[in-house]
């Protein structure tokens, strides 16, 4: 198993955990800030075992039905958990605004103080962990899981902070008020997380840092004479570049293809985490007369 794998599978158990108790405590005490956090605890857990499939799908082999790979599937993964993320912002904000109206009293506020720091401490060992993992993996999904968790860690922190200020100045409207703070914030959040997953569907080049570093890598090479159509993209863990190198007329195709085999050698050590999928086109002549593609 994946260290991505596990880290996915540790975010379902914190998940159910937290959903489980958060339920429990909001139905006791009335609170639309707990229950509308239970909520987004159960999306995550949903979330959380759907990413574990995405993840180990995508780590598959490429084979003779899925030539590339299929890596695309952690970026419909992002865009769902997205799409998830903003509807169940939504329902909090919608739940904040009809508490607000109604102006509902809150119940066991000391069993509910102490339910939210456990779930405070429990989120930000996992944000931490998760961190961890997407800085080793690079996952897409992982980031994605991360950024999620990351919000959650701040909605359990606000709500926390309501709900002592409630239990200190019977307050009640404050918990509706950072309900819709909340559920806006969540709403902001996904819309980043939904346009990074789609532009990867899109196949966007890679990062310009990156592209340029395969120019210098491809332009410092004084046996090639010239480069064009130099494409990128990224599909899950693999990175694909697509050129053509341009020789001398008179040059043995045995070393046109030793030098290839250099250049991507020195290219795959920009990020040695990935793996890159790399086609040289080999030209005897410049039959394009555009360094760059446009």
């Amino acid at each position: 198993m994946t260290l991505q794998q596990k880290a996915t599978l540790v975010s379902s158990s914190v998940a159910f955990t937290l959903a489980s108790m958060k339920f429990i405590i909001g139905i006791i005490s009335g609170s639309i800030a707990v229950l509308a956090s239970a909520i987004d605890s159960l999306l995550d857990l949903v979330i959380s075992v759907f990413n574990y499939f995405a993840i180990k799908n995508s780590e598959k082999p490429a084979d003779h039905q899925f030539n590339y790979g299929r890596g695309k599937i952690e970026g419909i993964a992002g865009v769902i958990e997205g799409a998830i993320i903003v509807l169940s912002g939504l329902f909090i904000f919608y739940q904040s605004i009809q508490n607000l109206i109604e102006g509902k009293e809150l119940g066991a506020m000391g069993i509910s103080v102490g339910m939210m720091i456990f779930s405070f401490i429990a989120t930000l060992a996992l944000v931490l962990f998760l961190n961890m993992v997407a800085k080793k993996t690079n996952n897409l999904v992982i980031k994605a899981d991360a950024l999620h968790y990351k919000t959650d860690l701040y909605s359990n922190g606000v709500i926390l902070f309501s709900l002592v200020f409630i239990y200190f100045t019977n307050f009640y409207l404050i918990d509706s008020i950072l309900g819709i703070i909340i559920a806006s914030y969540i709403i902001y959040s996904a819309s980043g997380l939904i346009k990074t997953s789609v532009l990867n569907l899109m196949d966007i080049a890679l990062d310009d840092k990156i592209v340029a570093t395969i120019e210098k890598i491809i332009a410092s090479d004084k046996r090639v004479n010239n480069y064009h159509d130099l494409r990128t993209r990224e599909s899950g863990s693999r990175y694909f570049v697509d050129v053509h190198l341009v020789f001398d007329e008179k040059i043995l195709l045995l070393m046109a293809h030793d030098i290839s085999n250099e250049i991507s050698a020195k290219i795959r050590k920009i990020e040695p985490s990935k793996k890159w999928i790399i086609n040289m086109h080999l030209d005897p002549k410049d039959d394009s007369g555009k360094k760059y593609l446009s």
